[in-house]
Parts: structure tokens; sequence; C-alpha cells
């Protein structure tokens, strides 16, 4: 008899009513893949709460196993890169959406998908940066490679309380950056504060329709908003400065102006982390290995077990999660 391993599975029916279950499953119910994975941790992203709930088309396919990033350790491999035994890190390439994901005991991949596990870090230490985490790194570097370092000026992060906030608020603060901290959650000051934030200012300040070009307030930016929020972030933008793009809590939309383009040459740099190509993940991990405080990544994190998943996604769909969410496999 193969073995069993719990799964969660949203399928769809014929009046594309989805529905969230779990389930048993066996790997040859698995998709193809050259590489069996152990998933021993996981985590919940915004993208994850967002197709367990249905609130935006992030599943492509029924039925499937959602969860987009994933730690373990190699089962069987056809792939030359990798050998059973093996600690490896899954970040995007669709999986969540179109490939059987994370939330399940075991995973089948391809191997050119995987990224070695720093040796610093656990499965689960890996997990609390996540995604949301790696994003975050991804846009540091592309502000860096811009030319932007810490005496350019502040740098602002939106969302700063959420997964690729936190950690880009905590990276930055350690690489020595002046960082604005925009929350919509006034009660995680302090806690922003903590992780390295110097100013802290309330969403609703950049969220609303603003004027094409403001006061110059920062020379850099993150953003994982989107919307009226990019928008006024590059209004606010100092000449010459960078912004990078990574996110759409606010919207996909961008009802901005050419006018902090054209008139302060500011630049907009966009951030994939679903296919970015593997030597920048590896880029990545390695500069996360370096430089993001591990103090400071305990203080975003908060662990749960497979059972909790679901309705952990329903709340970090709501706005009601702070930080990361790392997901114990085994527990």
């Amino acid at each position: 008899m193969s073995e069993t391993f719990r799964a969660i599975l949203i399928s769809r029916d014929e009046a594309r009513n989805q529905s969230v279950d779990i389930v048993e499953m066996t790997p040859d119910q698995l998709m193809d893949g050259d590489v069996d994975v152990a998933v021993e941790a996981t985590t919940v992203n915004y993208k994850d709460g967002l197709a367990i709930t249905g609130k935006a088309p992030v599943v492509r396919r029924w039925p499937l196993i959602p969860g987009i990033d994933l730690a373990g350790t190699v089962i069987t491999s056809a792939h030359p890169d990798w050998q059973p035994g093996d600690r490896v890190i899954l970040n995007g390439w669709g999986v969540g959406e179109t490939h059987h994901g994370a939330y399940a005991g075991r995973a089948r991949l391809r191997g050119e998908w995987l990224v070695a596990l720093p040796e610093r870090f656990t499965a689960m230490e890996a997990m609390a940066i996540g995604t949301a985490g790696y994003t975050a790194m991804l846009s540091v570097m592309a502000l860096e490679r811009a030319g932007m370092t810490p005496d350019s000026g502040p740098v602002v992060v939106t969302g700063a309380a959420g997964g690729v906030g936190s950690v880009a608020v905590a990276l930055l603060a350690g690489l020595g950056w002046h960082v604005v901290a925009s929350t919509g959650r006034p009660g995680e000051a302090d806690w922003l504060r903590d992780l390295g934030a110097a100013e802290i200012i309330d969403r609703s300040e950049l969220s609303e329709p603003g004027k094409p070009l403001g006061k110059e307030r920062w020379a850099a930016g993150i953003d994982a908003v989107g919307s009226h929020t990019l928008a006024n972030v590059l209004a606010a933008t100092s000449y010459g400065g960078v912004v990078a793009c990574c996110g759409l809590a606010q919207g996909m939309d961008l009802p901005a102006s050419v006018a902090p383009f054209i008139l302060r040459g500011v630049s907009l740099l966009g951030i994939d982390s679903v296919m970015a190509p593997k030597q920048r993940r590896v880029e990545a991990w390695g500069r996360l290995a370096r430089d993001l405080d591990a103090a400071r990544l305990g203080a975003i994190t908060t662990e749960i077990g497979f059972d909790a998943i679901v309705d952990t996604a329903k709340a970090i769909v709501e706005g009601r999660i702070r930080g990361r969410v790392v997901v114990d496999m085994q527990a």
C-alpha cells in the first residue's frame, strides 16, 4: 500500500463554486516532476490567502494543492543536481497556482525550481522568511543595483506590518537605512520600531487619491500595496529616486501621472519573485543568510500547525496577521 499523507485540496464544481478540503493522498496522485520532497515547513502568504479564500484567481487548475513555498528534504531524485537527503527551498514557479503546492506532506517538483537551503537556516527559519522575505530581498537588491545606498536618503516601506514589509524593514534597517514604515495598524508602531523603523506613518497619508507631484520625502521605496499608495509614493520620491514595486494589496491599478518620471527622473522597478532566474534566487537567499538579523526574524514570526492553515489564510486576507506565519508540517 502506498504511503499516504494529508493535503489541503482546492476544488471547483461546474458552477465555479470553490471548496477547500483536507484529504488523504498518495504519491501517485501528485503531478509530474523529477524530485520528491518531504515538506517540513511552509508559510501562509497573502497570495496563499487569496487562493484559499478564492478572493482572486490565483489557482488556475483544479483540483489543486495550494501553498507557494516550502522547505524540506529530498526523498527521491532523478535530477542531477539533487540527491536524497539534500535540504532544499522552493519559491514560486507556479507551484500552488498551476502545480500542486506546499500544503501537503509531500511535494513532487522539478529540480531546476529548487535552491539549496542555506546552512544557517533550519527549514522553519527559511519559511519564516518564505516568499515574502525572499521578495523583500529581491527588492532591496534591485534598489542597490540602481545605485541606491543608505546615504541616498530615507526609504519608505508600505504595508510595513505585512510579510514583505516587515522583512523589508528589518533588512533595510540592518543595512543602515533610515526606514519610514507605512502601516494601517497604528498598534504595531512599537513593533515596527523594534524591527528598525525610524519613522511610522499612517497608510491614510498614501492610500487616497493624491497630487501628481508632492513634497520630496524619501529617496527610495519598497511598495507591496499598489494602486493609490504606489502613486503617492512615487509622487513623494526625491529627484533621481527609485521605487521597487512587488505587491498589490490595495489593487493592481496605478492611478499615477508621468510627472515623477519626467520631472524628477524617478525610476519604478518591477519585482517578480515567481519566475526569477535561479542565479538571482541563490544570490537573494545568500544575502538573507548574511544580512537578516536572527533576532529580528524571530520577532516577526508566528508558528502554526497544518490544521490552522485554512483559518490563517482567511485572517491574512482580512488584514489580521502581522509579520510572517510559518507552518510546522511535522507538528
